[in-house]
């Protein structure tokens, strides 16, 4: 009787074993259910969610550090038609996007439209000077007018000889010439130029603007859609390319994608600064104090010249300064600049053709210091490290009339700043995330393998121990 009740045990205790690694079994589908909802809940972009107050205003503090390219030659430059010789000083570090979103207005289609409103605040500890920091750099007023008539005129037109003696004038009396002497603070955000009798600047335009009017989707009716654009400035595409591919705004604004992110898709994103949407690829999984985070990098096909990436045809605007669309490595954006010469690049010329380092001297592109990343969670899709890395560049070449450019021999695509808009999760708000989603995670990982563990272990030990008991009786029933 006593081994028969001892043999139910076992039957009963393996039984029991079963059913938790059962129970375990289905915690794994069931939890990750569970998980997944909350997530997608919670990245809606409503009052209320977790990403909402991220989404109003940035969390983490933005900065933007600026590396000026001071001439070394100016003078060889203009008497004898000598490479330009450069030397990068920086960073000038200023705060950004300290200001949160305005006129935030959410719509019946489940988007909501919002004002970005633009700002820079100097941080001087965290720059190697002053904003009156001297350096020698490219004539603004002089390379944008020259060119802008260039392109405003047929060159078997007498016009231009007329606007070109125009502007020789203009510079002559102004004192001005192809290279100036100026404040890095004059030169980021804006000098009363001589020959203008106007505020010129390479961001002259950017503090108390906005940028914008963005409409994201919010996510409520397809979680996918999250943060995707759905219109910049009023429209659903842009007319800055007069093509119907390159003038897609594809993606968010890169602060956040999606949530749980697939490491085999391209992710995409728009940036204004640009005037064209981007694809960022899986580079790979690194940690960030303690939480598993995606790297997605632009890949070099980005820049690319039309005969590597047939996709970039549409980007090239004017053949016979790209060398007949054969560049590569620099983006024409004069036609969202009304017309200015300016050239947008990765830092240093990464990734672009080595003409550009020959017309040039003095860069040295980095793959690690000068390409764009995205550090992005992947359960979530909050970006929580960001480098934006892009560089200003214009274009000044030879004419016949203005006496600063007689030396000049060919074109040439000078290289003025570049800039690494950048942020990092903060250790607060890091351990507020492990606390809030990824300790959850792990917990229930942790019931699941414990419960599942736990059964396999009863079932086998009780199944292992009946065996022997039964083995036993057998045995003893023989003798």
């Amino acid at each position: 009787m006593g081994c028969c009740n001892r043999r139910c045990g076992l039957i009963a205790g393996a039984v029991f074993g079963a059913v938790v690694a059962i129970l375990g079994g289905i915690l794994i589908p069931v939890g990750k259910i569970v998980i997944e909802g909350t997530v997608e809940k919670e990245t809606v972009i409503e009052p209320g969610t977790t990403a909402y107050d991220s989404w109003v205003s940035a969390g983490a503090n933005v900065y933007r550090q600026f590396w000026i390219f001071n001439l070394k030659n100016p003078v060889e430059v203009l008497q004898y038609g000598a490479r330009p010789v450069v030397l990068e000083k920086g960073p000038y570090t200023y705060r950004i996007r300290y200001l949160p979103k305005e006129n935030i207005t959410f719509n019946p289609n489940h988007t909501a439209s919002f004002l970005l409103p633009q700002g820079a605040i100097f941080e001087p500890s965290m720059s190697v000077g002053s904003e009156e920091d001297k350096i020698t750099t490219l004539n603004l007023a002089v390379a944008v007018n020259e060119k802008i008539m260039q392109s405003s005129f047929n060159s078997y037109s007498l016009v231009p000889n007329v606007l070109h003696s125009v502007l020789e004038t203009m510079i002559r009396t102004s004192n001005s010439s192809l290279f100036q002497h100026r404040t890095v603070k004059e030169m980021l955000w804006g000098y009363r130029d001589p020959m203008l009798k106007d505020t010129v600047g390479l961001f002259s335009t950017y503090n108390g603007t906005y940028d914008g009017y963005y409409t994201v989707f919010s996510g409520k009716d397809d979680i996918s859609k999250v943060g995707m654009i759905d219109r910049w400035r009023g429209e659903r595409s842009l007319h800055f390319w007069n093509d119907k591919y390159c003038d897609m705004i594809n993606g968010t604004d890169a602060s956040a994608f999606a949530p749980l992110l697939d490491k085999k898709k391209l992710i995409y994103f728009f940036s204004s600064d640009i005037c064209r949407s981007a694809s960022a690829q899986f580079e790979a999984s690194l940690d960030l104090k303690g939480i598993e985070v995606y790297r997605y990098t632009l890949p070099p096909s980005t820049l690319a010249s039309p005969t590597v990436n047939p996709d970039n045809r549409c980007f090239c605007k004017n053949p016979k300064t790209t060398k007949n669309c054969t560049l590569a490595g620099v983006l024409d954006i004069g036609s969202c600049q009304d017309g200015r010469p300016v050239y947008m690049s990765l830092p240093h010329f990464l990734h672009g053709s080595p003409s550009l380092r020959e017309d040039v001297l003095g860069l040295s592109p980095n793959e690690e210091h000068h390409n764009t990343f995205l550090d992005v969670e992947p359960t979530t899709g909050f970006t929580m490290r960001f480098a934006k890395r892009i560089q200003v560049n214009m274009m000044y070449g030879p004419s016949k009339v203005i006496t600063v450019l007689k030396k000049v021999k060919d074109y040439t695509i000078f290289p003025i700043v570049w800039l690494n808009e950048t942020a990092s999760l903060d250790d607060q708000t890091a351990d507020m995330f492990k606390n809030e989603l990824i300790s959850r995670i792990r917990t229930l990982e942790l019931i699941q393998q414990v419960l599942l563990g736990t059964g396999v272990a009863i079932f086998a030990l009780c199944l292992i121990s009946y065996c022997v008991l039964r083995g036993r009786n057998s045995q003893s029933k023989l003798a």
